[in-house]
């Protein structure tokens, strides 16, 4: 049985056999979550017209799910370390699937949200879970990196694959699908996990430190609130800052726990190092901009353009295959070159994809403007998701896989929590400004509205271009890590 495989850390046995169907039963697990970020984007007209949803409650149906996932990662982490990585890969896959049936069976907007947030929660115990599995799976640098090639092509294309296929399941059965596929899925990986996939633990302290888990997710989810109080009530309203600023509060105080728990959810030696520091950063930066870029696109393609759900989904495949494109082709350089070059590419090209999208205009076309401008997104992606894998667990031993992976995974979330909030807040503020200038007596008024829409879209872009050019000046200055680093990188210690 695969359970007795990989009990203890750093216990000096030969690769384990099965590992190769190991991270297909992963990979299927881990396109399911990330997926379900943006899966029911193209959905929410049909889904807040079914539901009753207001307006300004419906990016609740997002954001709940990805404050959830990315605010409870860390605690994620620890449980499946200490827990069990294979108990915590199943668990979480079974949870998942449940609040799946909910949110598909859902009557009210009200259990939408619990069940896009418990969706959230049970994610941030399957997805840590996954990625530490690999770190022990995977020891030899050359499988490391295919593997990891595997899981960084999924976390940079899995949202485009999500409005793929919510675009398909929208308009040829019920925005409903969308929640309900991941049962069958889920039920897959499960299935397989339980012959295929070894178990592996962490011995020492298995407190969880609940505390810093408490006041990370309140504070991730008052400062998104707060964002959003922006874009009604501004900047300068009481509301607003009451939010923004108990955000901020209740993250120092859980930096300040973390200083002094025993057992703390992110051991801050993990993130104090130079190179897994610069990798964080990037990661939370690139997280938003690509969050922030899929949601303005989304609606371009649909309210602008005039595209049908599966229209506007396929419309999204070009950055898909950009990702997987580069992913391939960053697996093979990395251990050759190193992360830094590849990174830094991917940064220049992610924001020039950017600046392209800021070009566009009510009456241009898709071939011109937008897919140059998602070709350079996908391969920019790429180039920087897959040495950011490797990156983020250089060094880090086996006892410590669980919380860094889960901090990977947690800045990209939170980055595109906070982005979105963010750049939705700079989008409507445009928005009005515009209405304000150009609405005038005789003006086509209809015209001018789409006009307004397409200048928020492009202000968007523009901040979405600035996360991503300061994640490569991190990059650039923060990543000193060798392709020899890579070598000895993450899951040193022998299964």
């Amino acid at each position: 049985m695969a359970s007795v495989v990989m009990q203890q850390e750093g216990s000096a046995l030969s690769a384990y056999p099965k590992r190769w169907l190991a991270l297909a039963v992963i990979a299927v697990a881990q396109l399911m979550v990330v997926l379900d970020a943006t899966i029911v984007n193209i959905a929410l007209p049909q889904a807040q017209a079914d539901l009753g949803i207001t307006d300004p409650d419906r990016q609740w149906v997002v954001t709940a799910y990805t404050l959830t996932f990315g605010g409870l990662l860390l605690l994620g982490g620890r449980i499946a370390d200490y827990w069990g990585r294979k108990r915590a890969f199943v668990a979480g896959a079974i949870g998942f699937a449940l609040a799946s049936a909910l949110g598909g069976l859902a009557q009210s907007g009200g259990t939408l949200f619990a069940a896009r947030a418990l969706q959230g929660a049970f994610g941030a115990l399957l997805a840590p879970a996954s990625l530490a599995l690999l770190t022990v799976l995977f020891t030899e640098v050359k499988e490391r990196a295919k593997a990891f090639a595997v899981y960084g092509a999924i976390a940079g294309g899995g949202a485009a694959v999500g409005l793929l296929l919510g675009g398909i399941l929208t308009e040829y059965t019920n925005w409903r699908w969308c929640l309900l596929v991941n049962i069958p899925i889920a039920a897959i990986a499960i299935v397989f996990a339980i012959p295929l996939v070894p178990e592996s633990r962490a011995k020492g302290n298995t407190s969880f430190d609940i505390p810093g888990a408490f006041t990370a997710t309140l504070g991730l989810v008052s400062l998104v609130y707060g964002f959003t109080k922006a874009a009604t009530a501004g900047w300068d309203a009481a509301s607003t800052l009451t939010f923004l600023g108990i955000g901020v509060l209740l993250l120092v105080i859980f930096v300040l726990i973390q200083m002094r728990a025993k057992n703390p959810l992110l051991p801050l030696r993990i993130v104090l190092d130079r190179n897994r520091g610069g990798a964080f950063l990037a990661s939370l930066l690139t997280g938003a901009g690509l969050f922030g870029s899929f949601l303005f696109l989304t609606f371009y393609f649909q309210a602008t353009l005039g595209y049908s759900p599966l229209k506007a989904g396929l419309a999204t495949l070009p950055v898909t295959a950009g990702v997987f494109v580069a992913a391939a082709v960053a697996s093979q350089l990395i251990p050759k070159i190193g992360p830094k070059p590849l990174m830094v590419a991917g940064g220049l090209s992610s924001t020039a994809a950017m600046l392209l999208l800021t070009q566009i205009g009510l009456h241009t076309k898709y071939a011109t403007h937008v897919l140059p401008a998602e070709l350079l997104l996908g391969l920019g992606l790429g180039f920087i998701f897959v040495p950011l894998s490797n990156l983020a667990l250089i060094g880090v031993p086996n006892h410590d896989a669980g919380a860094a992976s889960a901090t990977l995974n947690s800045t990209q979330q939170v980055g595109g929590s906070l982005g979105a909030a963010l750049f939705n807040t700079f989008f409507t503020t445009a928005v009005a400004a515009y209405l304000t200038d150009h609405m005038r007596p005789g003006v086509n008024q209809t015209e001018v509205v789409a006009e307004a829409q397409v200048h928020g879209y492009t202000v968007a872009f523009f901040w979405a271009a600035v996360c991503l050019a300061i994640a490569t000046v991190i990059m650039a200055v923060l990543v000193t890590a060798r392709k020899s680093d890579v070598a000895a990188g993450p899951g040193h210690a022998a299964i």
